[in-house]
Parts: C-alpha cells; structure tokens; sequence
C-alpha cells in the first residue's frame, strides 16, 4: 500500500470515529432490563414507562425480562454491561436494598456498580387472604397463627423478597410462626393464593388490587400510615392495630456505574419528565401506585436508607439465602 493509499485509510478510520464520537444520546435501541418475570408490578412499570421514553429519546426502548434469585440475575447483567446508557434496570426494592444483606455473594455491588437514575414509582404491600381462609382482621389472621403454629401458610415471591421480608415483620411483631412459602416471582405466588393453594400473602398493591375488588381476594390490611384511594374500604396499619408495619416499596431506573454525567442527566430528565405526564400518573394510580421520581442524589440516598432499615431486618431475623 503506497502512502497516499495508507492516507486515505487512516483518514477514513478516523471519519468513522469522530463521527461515532460525535453521535448524540441515544443512536440505537435501549434495553430495559427488569429482573423479574412477565405480568408483574414491575414488568408493568416497565412497559408503560418504556412506551412513553420511545417519543422522547426518539429510539426504541426494548424490555427485557431477566428473571430469577429474586431479581440478582437481572441486577447483574445490567451490572456488568457498558456503562453507556444502552442497558438500563427497572430496579426494586428487593435485589437493591434487600438482596444484600441476606446473600454472601451476589454478582454485584449495589453501592458501586450502578448509578441511580430516578425512582419512578412507590407503592405499600397490603395483607391479602384466600376467601376461604376464616379470617376477616389482622387480629383473626394472628389468632389463628398461634393456634396453629407453623401451619399458616404465607406466599412469597422469593426469599428476601419485599412481601417475604414484610411477613418476616409481621412475624417478629406478633410473636407468631409463619410457614413462607417461596414462588419464583409475584405473578406465580398471586396465582396460587387465588387457587386456594396458600393461606394469604403480603402482596405489592399493584399485583392484587383487582382480585381485591372482584372479591377474589379479602384485604386485611395496608402496610402505610395512610389509607389508598384505589382500596380506601382497607385499614392502614395503624387502624388495624399493626402501626409499626410499616413498608413501602420502590421502583426506579438504574444504569451501569461509570455511565457519563451528560446522559444521566438526560435519562433523569426525560424519565422524570413522562413519570409526572398526567397519562402515567393515572395509570400508576390505577394501578395502585404513586409517582416518586427524584434527582439522582435523592435516588441514591433513598436506597442507602432501605438498606440499612433491611439489613438491620434480615440481621435480627437470622435470616441468610444460598
């Protein structure tokens, strides 16, 4: 190859970076990765708020459900993947705040392999029972956990899952046995709970409140210090004589650490910008969620004070996950 040959090659390979350099954020499709199956609260989220981002990044938003060890294995692709804004986690409660502290091991580090974006949404657990468990309070539901220690039956979506760790709580503060039975996800557990296969379930909101006023399900209680308008006929925590159970769960957008400052601020703008349209607030509400975007330093600070209530949790329960 002669010199003006090699010349006009290395001018071509350096056109091609510069011009890939130069692309503005985002160039090509987005990945949503939630780490959960499809059907549930946060798959739900997902979706709607990744139809809403596809108009105002001007590329696809494409979710992607990862599932499985109550959301790790999601966690931890996004984890590992380019810190280039492309690959994103609708992340929860669980495999953030929670997941940590009961693991030895987990394939990230929640503190240092991502950067918080923006919460989006929050939403209480709420008690739920299958009809034709005898049981119409909080009260009937301890009484007839005592009688029969061990025997009453409580789904789970998960060990160390938020409504496992909520019946963990409930356990320690009534000074009852409660025998969890662990499902590979929410949808999956609620399934069984309307087939009469398990006693009750602290459920999210979101994934019950339909079979709640079909009458499928009975609700007991909400585990906040206030009632909610999309169940307001059930007790807070407070009414129905449990004020300390008290938990609330998140979900919000996290990427990969080390994504640059320019496009965390963009992806904090646009999600919080769709989060708060009047479309998705009311399809949250709907849903039995509450809009609750945040700056990215809100965001991070949020989930350092889940962790700490959670480990402190799973610590005084005794609690370790294989």
């Amino acid at each position: 190859m002669n010199v003006s040959n090699l010349l006009r090659v290395v001018a071509g390979v350096m056109f091609v970076t510069c011009t890939a350099i130069a692309q503005p954020y985002p160039s090509k499709p987005v990945r949503l990765v939630v780490p959960f199956p499809p059907g549930g609260p946060a798959d739900s989220v997902a979706r709607i708020l990744a139809q809403k981002l596809n108009d105002v990044l001007g590329q696809q938003v494409v979710v992607d459900n990862r599932a499985g060890a109550t959301g790790t294995i999601g966690a931890g692709i996004v984890a590992k993947s380019p810190p280039d804004g492309y690959t994103l986690l609708l992340g929860t409660s669980n495999e953030i705040a929670m997941s940590p502290g009961l693991y030895d091991k987990l394939p990230y580090d929640p503190t240092k392999d991502f950067t918080p974006i923006s919460n989006v949404i929050t939403f209480p657990n709420i008690l739920v029972v299958n009809p034709h468990l005898p049981a119409k309070t909080v009260a009937e539901v301890v009484a007839l956990a005592r009688a029969k220690p061990g025997q009453l039956s409580f789904a789970t979506s998960g060990i160390g899952s938020t409504n496992h760790l909520t019946g963990v709580v409930f356990q320690t503060l009534e000074k009852i046995k409660i025998n969890f039975v662990p499902y590979k996800g929410g949808g999956p557990a609620v399934t069984d709970l309307l087939g009469g296969h398990v006693d009750t379930m602290f459920a999210t909101m979101p994934s019950v409140v339909p079979f709640v006023k079909s009458g499928k399900l009975k609700a007991l209680v909400i585990t906040d210090d206030k009632r909610w308008a999309a169940l307001p006929e059930v007790a807070n925590a407070k009414e129905a004589g449990v004020p300390s159970l008290i938990v609330i769960t998140w979900n919000g957008v996290l990427a990969p650490a080390g994504v640059p400052d320019a496009i965390v601020t963009r992806l904090n703008t646009d999600i919080v910008t769709v989060a708060n349209s009047a479309d998705m607030k009311d399809r949250m509400r709907a849903q039995a969620a509450e809009i609750a975007t945040t700056t990215t330093g809100e965001f991070a600070a949020m989930i350092r004070d889940d962790f700490v209530k959670w480990s402190k949790v799973i610590k005084q329960a005794g609690m370790r996950a294989e």
